[in-house]
């Protein structure tokens, strides 16, 4: 569960539901406690937080008896690309979230590499590297850029013993025209190059750490826009967990990160080379939102799907 910035109320124009962010992040904990989310079997739920509600949540959930807690788990959005060592940077990190602090502040889990964390990359680097050729290789330059800071994101949460969700996809424009035999290649080609090179070094870094593949359709992504069909998804998480095997010898769990809701959820879990999915808002239309009550029927709705 991705809360975004669930750290502004709706009086400031963000779409938390109390004043006190804070408040409702234990609220929400405390919530998915009593309704045994930690205890539903088979599945592990993570909370991805901006990091003013990590710490409210942490205290919270370490509050709680283990048996209650179950799988429940806390993690941040993203780590900085340097770390605080010992003998090294003592913490001159202004803005940027190092892992180190992350891990202090009770997360298990990091998410790295979101679509949007991507295009901030993209736009910041694209404007100071400079042109070359052409506009194409330009773009190249720039993603493949952005997939090196990633990989050092992804090393510094690792070495901090944070568990890493890694979210790579295509655009529609790497995606191209044409029908989707057509586009095939294409998707393969972007998707190997960010696994290969955002992942790049990771067997000797991961130790007993979890990476997991969060596969976005960034195309696909966004109001009016039609998501990926079963058969689509389908050949992509197949083709990650190949591309996996290939370059670090053993398969990685794949989640669909284009928007987990009720209406996909069973599809979803049907998919037998999906492992989750990635949840942003439960209520896309009113009061759009997250609602915990919501959240539990996704879930039921994946469960009862057949995956698990």
């Amino acid at each position: 569960m991705n809360l975004k910035r669930f750290d502004v109320p709706r009086s400031m124009g963000g779409v938390c539901t109390q004043n006190n962010a804070a408040d409702w992040i234990r609220d929400i904990i405390r919530k998915s406690v009593q309704l045994g989310i930690g205890s539903m079997q088979g599945m592990q739920v993570t909370y991805l937080l901006p990091e003013a509600l990590i710490i409210p949540a942490a205290e919270e959930l370490s509050g709680t008896v283990d048996i209650h807690r179950g799988t429940l788990q806390i993690g941040c959005q993203s780590v900085f690309r340097e770390d605080v060592k010992q003998g090294g940077n003592f913490g001159a990190f202004t803005t940027n979230l190092p892992a180190a602090a992350a891990k202090n502040m009770g997360c298990d889990w990091t998410i790295i590499g979101h679509s949007e964390e991507r295009r901030d990359k993209q736009g910041i680097i694209g404007a100071f590297m400079p042109e070359w050729n052409s506009e194409e290789e330009t773009r190249k330059h720039v993603v493949t850029a952005v997939s090196g800071l990633l990989c050092e994101q992804v090393v510094c949460a690792l070495k901090q013993g944070i568990n890493v969700l890694f979210c790579i996809g295509e655009t529609a424009d790497e995606r191209g025209e044409g029908g989707f035999e057509e586009q095939k290649n294409r998707i393969e080609n972007v998707l190997r190059g960010q696994i290969k090179r955002g992942l790049k070094g990771i067997n000797e870094h991961q130790g007993d750490r979890s990476i997991v593949i969060g596969y976005e359709p960034v195309w696909a992504i966004g109001p009016g826009k039609t998501p990926p069909d079963s058969e689509y998804i389908t050949f992509v998480s197949g083709l990650i967990k190949e591309i996996c095997v290939e370059l670090f010898e053993r398969e990685l769990p794949v989640v669909y990160g284009g928007g987990l809701k009720s209406e996909n959820a069973k599809a979803i879990a049907k998919i037998k080379t999906i492992d989750g999915g990635l949840v942003a808002l439960t209520r896309f239309s009113g009061d759009i939102g997250f609602y915990i009550d919501e959240f539990k029927d996704i879930l039921d709705e994946y469960i009862a799907g057949g995956s698990i």
